[in-house]
């Protein structure tokens, strides 16, 4: 199977600081990886660095097998690969409807053209619709977005992540602040959505991410200790020591 992405010994210093320390990872097609470890390891600096927010002090960052090392993150996103942030990312003011439309615009082939009326796009209206349907939220579209609940919120937003048709969908904290039904909600959301593409999410969650990740990696001080199935994982004693077991204690 080939991969989605590949990550060649990854280095990111801030100063004198080094903060990701050689991370080596390759993530195949189709995967559903986690991300976890404690507060500090390094867990956004990495995904900064994967979508082009950061530029890496070292090392390579493949996408699809395309060297995407160093470019700007818009033209990550356009080479097929989109993210969420840990804190919710929407137009507050403008409607649900139009939230999901504005991120199909590129996608749709308007670029620039200030004189289309996007309004009169059939092809624009549905593609909104679908992307509503798709996260539940079609009852909501014509409400302003800031005035849905913080799940329905975060569901805007995972829709206006995989509006634009990428296939390697990243998601930073996607439950955090939710309670267990909402929480429930998202993870129902995010499988469904994510059908047939690559997912990789940091996620403190640990029974979202046992329940949704094919695949597993710990990252601790900017390196990764273990990579494997939920299960492997789990019963690393490495993984126990440095990570898992307060994570899994604190929940209970």
């Amino acid at each position: 199977m080939s991969s989605a992405l590949h990550l060649d010994g990854l280095r990111k210093s801030f100063g004198k600081t080094e903060i990701i320390r050689g991370v080596n990872l390759e993530i195949p097609r189709g995967e559903r990886h986690a991300i976890i470890g404690p507060n500090g390891a390094g867990k956004s600096t990495l995904f900064n660095l994967i979508t082009g927010r950061f530029p890496p002090t070292s090392g390579k960052v493949r996408l699809h097998g395309h060297d995407v090392t160093g470019l700007a993150p818009f033209q990550i996103n356009r080479m097929g690969l989109s993210r969420s942030f840990q804190i919710t990312n929407i137009f507050p003011r403008m409607s649900v409807f139009e939230n999901v439309r504005c991120s199909l615009l590129w996608a749709q082939g308007y670029r620039y053209s200030f004189w289309n009326l996007v309004s009169r796009s059939r092809a624009l209206t549905e593609g909104t619709h679908r992307i509503l349907d798709q996260i539940n939220l079609t009852a909501r579209a014509e409400l302003p977005a800031g005035v849905l609940s913080y799940a329905e919120q975060r569901a805007l937003e995972i829709g206006i992540t995989i509006a634009g048709g990428a296939d390697v969908i990243m998601l930073d904290e996607p439950t955090a602040g939710m309670s267990h039904s909402e929480t429930d909600y998202i993870v129902d959301l995010i499988r469904t959505v994510t059908e047939d593409k690559t997912l990789v999410m940091v996620e403190h969650d640990m029974g979202v991410v046992f329940d949704l990740a094919d695949r597993i990696s710990v990252l601790v001080y900017g390196e990764i200790i273990a990579t494997g199935s939920p299960e492997q994982v789990r019963a690393n004693p490495r993984v126990q020591e440095a990570y898992l077991g307060a994570a899994l204690e604190a929940e209970h």
